[in-house]
This record gives C-alpha cells, sequence and structure tokens, in this order.
C-alpha cells in the first residue's frame, strides 16, 4: 500500500503549515501516539495486572511488541511499514481495562445476559454488543476529541487494519459512526494482516514469558514442547550449556519469536509469488487491481509451524490463563465491571461530567446537574435508562477506564472510606 493512496473521510486543514514532510500513515501513527487513549494503554491489564509488579506486560508494551514485530515483518516483506506501524499502534486502543475480562463483562451485559446488570429486551435488541477491535474504531473515529471534528480523522487504510486485526463480520450488531473505508466484505490489505499475526506471536510469546516469571509454568514444562524443542535444537550447544535459567528462558523467548517471525516471512513469501503468478501480476498497479480477491489469510505460517504455534497456544491457555492467579483477577473484573455499570445506570449522576455533557450534546436533553431536585427521577426514568445512546455511553466510559481508575471508582463507589 502506498501512501500516496491513502484516503481520508475528511480533508486536512491546513493550520497555518508552508509544508508537510510526513507521508498519510505517519501523521497517522503521530495522532495515536498523542491521543489520550493510548496514553491509558500503559494502565491496562494484558494477562497480569499492571499493579502486581514491574516487568509483566501491560497493554502498552504489548502494543509496542506488536508493533516491532510487525515492522519486521512488513521491511522483510516490501510492505509499507508505516501503515504497519500506525496499525499495530492502534490496535487495541479501544481495549478495556482488566484485559479480555473487561471485554467478556461488557458484551454479557449488553446481551441481556449478566443478571446483577438486568437490561430491559428492548434495549438489548437496539444497543448492539462490545468487541474490542469495533470499539477501537470507535475510539478514533468519535470518542478522541482533539480537532474541530470528532475523531482523529485517521486514514481508512489504517481504520481498516485496526478493525481486521482480529475477527470481523460484515454484519456487526456493534454502533460504529460509519464502516465507510473499513471494506468490511473484503480481505484486509497485506499491512492489515501482518499486523494480525505480529499481534499473535508477540500476545503467546510474552504471555509465556510472563507466565514463567510469575511461576505459572517451569522452564522444563516449557521445553517439552514441540516449538521449544525446534528452538532447542537449532541453538546447537549455546542452550545446552547454559547453567543460568534466566539467561535460558531470555535465549528461549527470543528463539520462539525468530522461529515464527522467520517462518511466516519465508512463508508469506512464497505465497504473494503464487498469488502473482496465478494472475500474471508483476507491478504493484498488478496487484492492486487484484487485491480484493487474495486470500484472507496471505500472511501466515507454514503448514509446519502453524501446528507448533497452535500447540503453544493451548498450553498457554491452560497453564497460564487458567492459572489461579489470572482467574483471581478475572474475577475481581466481573465484580468491578458489573458494580460500576450497575451504578451508573442507576444513578447517572455517579457519572463524570464530561459523560453527562456529551450526553446532553448527543440527544438534546437538559444537562442533567441542571435540572432540580425534584425533575432528576422523571427525567431519568424516561429519557436514560431506556435509551440506547446511554447505555453506550456507559460503555464507552467503562471501556476507556484503566485498570487502577476501574478500581478506584469501585472502591469510591462501594467502600467510601471515612
Amino acid at each position: 500500500m502506498r501512501s500516496s493512496e491513502a484516503t481520508r473521510r475528511r480533508p486536512l486543514p491546513t493550520e497555518g503549515r508552508h509544508f508537510d514532510y510526513r507521508t498519510a500513515f505517519q501523521r497517522d501513527r503521530d495522532r495515536i501516539l498523542h491521543s489520550r487513549a493510548f496514553r491509558r494503554l500503559k494502565h491496562k491489564t494484558q494477562v497480569y495486572v499492571p499493579y502486581a509488579g514491574d516487568h509483566p506486560r501491560t497493554r502498552l508494551t504489548h502494543t509496542l511488541e506488536v508493533s516491532q514485530i510487525a515492522r519486521t515483518l512488513a521491511r522483510a516483506l516490501g510492505l509499507n511499514e508505516d501503515l504497519v506501524e500506525a496499525i499495530g499502534l492502534a490496535h487495541d486502543i479501544g481495549h478495556t481495562p482488566f484485559g479480555h475480562s473487561g471485554e467478556r463483562v461488557l458484551a454479557r451485559i449488553l446481551a441481556g445476559e449478566e443478571p446483577t446488570c438486568p437490561l430491559p429486551e428492548r434495549l438489548v435488541r437496539e444497543v448492539g454488543t462490545f468487541k474490542h477491535n469495533y470499539q477501537s474504531v470507535r475510539v478514533v473515529d468519535q470518542l478522541e476529541r482533539r480537532y474541530d471534528h470528532p475523531g482523529l480523522n485517521l486514514t481508512d487504510q489504517v481504520r481498516e487494519g485496526i478493525i481486521k486485526h482480529t475477527t470481523w463480520k460484515v454484519r456487526f450488531p456493534f454502533p460504529l459512526p460509519t464502516t465507510q473505508g473499513l471494506r468490511l466484505g473484503k480481505p484486509c490489505h497485506l499491512e492489515g494482516q501482518v499486523v494480525a499475526l505480529a499481534d499473535e506471536i508477540a500476545q503467546q510469546t510474552h504471555d509465556l514469558e510472563d507466565g514463567l516469571y510469575a511461576e505459572a509454568v517451569s522452564l522444563e514444562e516449557i521445553e517439552k514442547l514441540a516449538a521449544a524443542a525446534t528452538v532447542i535444537e537449532r541453538s546447537g550447544q549455546t542452550y545446552k550449556l547454559e547453567r543460568r535459567r534466566a539467561r535460558k528462558a531470555a535465549l528461549l523467548q527470543r528463539g520462539l519469536i525468530h522461529l515464527f517471525v522467520t517462518d511466516a516471512i519465508e512463508t508469506t513469501a512464497r505465497t504473494v509469488e503464487r498469488v502473482a503468478a496465478k494472475h500474471r501480476v508483476s507491478d504493484h498497479e498488478g496487484w492492486a487491481a487484484i487485491a480484493d480477491e487474495i486470500p484472507a489469510a496471505i500472511v501466515a505460517f507454514s503448514k509446519r509451524v502453524a501446528p507448533l504455534f497452535a500447540n503453544l497456544k493451548a498450553f498457554i491457555y491452560r497453564f497460564i490463563i487458567s492459572h489461579q492467579e489470572v482467574n483471581r483477577q478475572d474475577h475481581r473484573a466481573h465484580l468491578v465491571m458489573t458494580g460500576l455499570f450497575r451504578a451508573f445506570y442507576s444513578n447517572p449522576l455517579t457519572l463524570p461530567t464530561y459523560a453527562l455533557l456529551r450526553f446532553h450534546e448527543e440527544t438534546g436533553r437538559p444537562y442533567l446537574r441542571d435540572l432540580p431536585i425534584a425533575g432528576i427521577g422523571k427525567e431519568v426514568s424516561e429519557h436514560y435508562r431506556s435509551e440506547p445512546r446511554f447505555v453506550r455511553l456507559i460503555v464507552d466510559h467503562l471501556a476507556g477506564m484503566s485498570d487502577s481508575y476501574a478500581l478506584e471508582e469501585h472502591e469510591a463507589l462501594y467502600h467510601p472510606r471515612v
């Protein structure tokens, strides 16, 4: 994808500039890095809670590792590194606190499946569901406010890569501001596919390392994995003669990343060559002409390495994701997220001022704090609890929270101190 081919929904204002030296995708990367939602990722859980120690990955450090691996893949394959980096930095920008546990709680609430947060059936039918890749697009399209318009006005190519970094559907009950430019019925461009695979590589390898240092698994158990055995065999005497466990763990971690990245590069290059030969394509223009016909997973592992990766993923789920400490965190996430939703939905005045002002702007209803006390109950009953936009506003607020902020809010609402 060439930067000169980038498209946006809104023209860029000059803002007094005499010239610009950034490509379209560089500009997107910069807008993402300077956003508030990006900064909040540093306090959001990846697998282990960020306040449990200095070294477990957070959602921010996961994002940086994804971006780094994706750039390596892109450079080796001759793809657009700026586009890959921008997608990588923004792919989880709409993720909830408490990792995927927070995501599941919000989806259950919106589906009417959470008994502690019952919603009227009509609301459940109208409000839609929750999924973090869709929320990430919602953040960059609507929720970030730095310009005269809602959102960051990113290029369509970056937006498409964000939503397609994990599974997506053409018709999905999620209230995106617009689906324009997302090409939901088409496979993602190669840069977006690179980020999707880099996300998987980063996630599994760093979850393994974090689980090892959290003592959820032992080095000896990891060494029995087929992927680890492959790395150990390739390292020759370097690994076998090493006696320092921390050094061995680092060697194994680097070796796994190298194994998966190298295989993905070689396999993808061969697949691209076959597709190009099949369609008699020999240049960029030819590839652009067939881009909508390419497979949805050109960027992939070989048939030899794919089972090794799947085996690693199953191992991590069994011994790390299902570990007691992680599940205690998941239980805490459920208590906090449902408790906060229940409080905000039952008494909107517990929401911060920005949220109530946003509801006022979007619906035209009176700003709740301006109403006399006698009129608040009727207004809430008739125009808040029955309004899908109010429920979505609560979900947006919850999804944007960091773990620490969510815990502090829950403590303030349910366990106030004298």
